[in-house]
């Protein structure tokens, strides 16, 4: 069962909390994102409805509809949370979901179009975009200052650029000289 679209993952579950149902969650990103969400989508579960999230540093518990013994959340374990997209609190000037990086065109230096995002990866101390380029795919850093995340007219991210000091390579040009 994969996550529906225009949904956002936000971490995974740990380890039960409590003896009521509890479930800890390591949150990528700001835990402060699953505390007002009325609903989480969980792998192979489907959607469940919040009843109860509460800050336990440095994530949060979530108690869910139809989970209420310890046994219930020690079997949630491993599994990935998503949200839906548009249920997400919003945020405040110059911030983003990386679900808003998704569709995006990626500029060159010059402003030439070279590809678009197609995901954002969780890359443990690194976050990467999913870059789709006439060459293929590839993964592109998502870190300053190589990476720029232009706003667009309404505020929001409108494009990612490339600045003159990302490294060459990042997608697949020069890949054929190297072989």
């Amino acid at each position: 069962m994969t996550a529906p679209e225009d949904t956002t993952r936000l971490g995974y579950f740990l380890a039960p909390h409590g003896v009521q149902g509890g479930v800890k969650v390591y949150v990528l990103g700001d835990p402060a994102q699953l505390l007002d969400l009325p609903r989480v989508w969980v792998e192979g579960r489907g959607w469940l409805r919040v009843r109860r999230a509460e800050s336990v540093p440095p994530g949060v518990a979530l108690h869910l509809a139809g989970v209420t013994t310890r046994e219930g959340a020690e079997t949630l374990r491993d599994l990935n949370v998503y949200a839906a997209d548009a249920e997400l609190p919003g945020l405040e000037e110059g911030s983003y979901y990386y679900h808003e990086l998704r569709g995006l065109p990626v500029l060159g230096a010059d402003g030439a179009r070279l590809g678009e995002v197609r995901d954002v990866l969780d890359g443990g101390h690194q976050d990467l975009l999913v870059v789709m380029h006439p060459g293929g795919e590839d993964f592109v850093p998502l870190q300053a200052p190589y990476v720029v995340v232009q706003p667009g007219e309404t505020g929001r991210p409108g494009a990612i650029a490339l600045t003159e000091d990302a490294p060459g390579g990042l997608l697949g040009e020069g890949a054929e000289e190297a072989r």
